[in-house]
């Protein structure tokens, strides 16, 4: 094996770890944001549903420009909802009806989940 192929690996297994370091981080960081949450995932569905008068059908732990918050989605009859309730508080911040088609968003989940 000639010494550029050995450093061309060396080289590919040092980015590999780096990445895989930097994603463990991530998580590590996003799982202590969600322990110190001031309320609970099912607070935050809670008081979504109470907002829109919606049940949820879909709910996620992310990080915004704001801070940390619970992005969750209801529905009542035809109409969805993208409700944002901050973590910290476990207030409402902002509730945004929700035009994109079904099978579109359905899709788009699918591939999310896919990528996770």
């Amino acid at each position: 094996m000639s010494k550029t192929t050995k450093l061309g690996i060396i080289a590919v297994a040092l980015a590999s770890a780096g990445v895989v370091a930097f994603a463990a981080n991530t998580m590590e960081n996003d799982a202590a944001a969600l322990a110190n949450a001031k309320i609970s995932l099912s607070q935050a569905i809670a008081s979504a549903e109470q907002h829109t008068g919606g049940k949820a059908v879909h709910a996620e732990f992310e990080h915004t420009r704001a801070g940390w918050a619970y992005e969750v989605e209801t529905v009542n009859g035809a109409k969805v909802v993208d409700v944002t309730v901050d973590a910290a508080t476990g207030t409402v911040v902002a509730a945004v009806d929700d035009k994109m088609d079904r099978n579109e968003k359905k899709e788009n989940r699918e591939e999310h989940d896919e990528r996770d």
